[in-house]
């Protein structure tokens, strides 16, 4: 392994992280040289397309994979030689792996023993009912994990990982199982949980939405390599590439010997009469024609898809009401402020 140098900086400090699969020869490259440091009480969401080796990364850090070059740290100690269960993190996966056959205090209090909270069973007790009531869960101690709804039992599994009060929480597409709107919901409820922990969490997930309701800083990953670092303002106001924006769901038209990057629902489809112009006459913005390929009704819009004049395929929203239909003839509209 690289002898590398590590950040003296309190919190997690990853360099050069490499994490390879399959035998010599035939080997694929999840993580491609990652730099990356996590400050005590900070969340920091690796977010990218499926494949891309966030996940690896994360349980390289975790220690569940071995690192094949680089080097992971903790305050600026390696922890290369330091086995999984001493390493002092606490974990979550999507499927939460909660314990049947115990209750919910069961599964919280699971891991308290050998810590500050495991040394009676009144702290135990106490523990358990302090992460239930932090997750919204106060009163269920003596459920059964049977009868927990998907969010319930997340918030179990939530309260289970804190409950050591880790040093750095790992989670892995917790809520990713979770139907959309839930997902929302509990998205915006775990950021405040673990802000109010005092957690330094590193959290991956492919959803944009969750990234940035979750974290205060928000990295990129493509193809194994850490492409993007920023604030999730940031992030959202200078993607930093085209390939970057495409992924956030902007799209990248043509501009001369450059591009412009058009946020969601920057082009819309517009009567002729209305195509760029104010009630005084002022344009508005940029108008293209083109021809209808297909549309359809997707969360409360019309998404139209045209062949545009100059700019290709490309995505737009109409009216609810219009009449769409393949191969007619449209004006869009882009709108400067997006």
């Amino acid at each position: 392994m690289n002898d590398l140098s590590i950040s003296i900086e309190p919190g997690l400090g990853v360099r050069g992280a490499v994490v390879t699969y399959g035998s010599r020869g035939r080997l694929t490259t999840a993580v491609a040289g990652v730099d990356l440091d996590v400050t005590p009480g900070q969340i920091l969401a690796l977010l990218g397309p499926s494949g891309c080796g966030k996940s690896s990364l994360l349980r390289a850090i975790a220690g569940l994979e071995p690192l094949a070059a680089g080097q992971v740290a903790w305050d600026g100690e390696a922890l290369s030689s330091v086995p999984v269960h001493r390493r002092g993190f606490g974990l979550m996966f999507q499927d939460g792996q909660l314990f049947g056959h115990r209750d919910v205090a069961g599964n919280v209090a699971y891991g308290l023993r050998g810590t500050e909270f495991g040394s009676s069973r009144s702290s135990q007790e106490e523990r358990v009912a302090q992460m239930l009531d932090l997750v919204g869960l106060a009163g269920y101690e003596r459920r059964t994990i049977t009868t927990l709804s998907g969010g319930q039992a997340q918030r179990v599994a939530l309260a289970r990982a804190l409950a050591p009060s880790p040093r750095l929480l790992l989670l892995d597409e917790p809520l990713s199982s979770l139907d959309r709107g839930l997902r929302e919901e509990l998205s915006a409820e775990l950021g405040r949980v673990l802000r109010a922990a005092g957690t330094t969490a590193l959290y991956v997930t492919h959803d944009h939405d969750e990234a940035f309701t979750v974290a205060d800083r928000v990295g990129v990953m493509i193809a194994g390599s850490l492409v993007r670092l920023a604030t999730p303002g940031e992030l959202w106001n200078e993607p930093g590439s085209a390939e970057v924006a495409r992924f956030l769901g902007f799209q990248v038209l043509p501009d001369g010997d450059s591009h412009v990057l058009v946020r969601p629902g920057g082009l819309q489809v517009v009567e002729p009469a209305e195509a760029g112009a104010t009630s005084d006459g002022e344009v508005t913005g940029e108008v293209r024609g083109g021809v209808v390929i297909s549309s359809r009704f997707r969360r409360g819009e019309r998404e139209v898809v045209v062949d545009a004049e100059g700019w290709g395929e490309v995505v737009a929203l109409a009216s609810t009401h219009a009449e769409v239909e393949t191969g007619a003839r449209v004006q869009l509209l882009r709108h400067p402020d997006r």
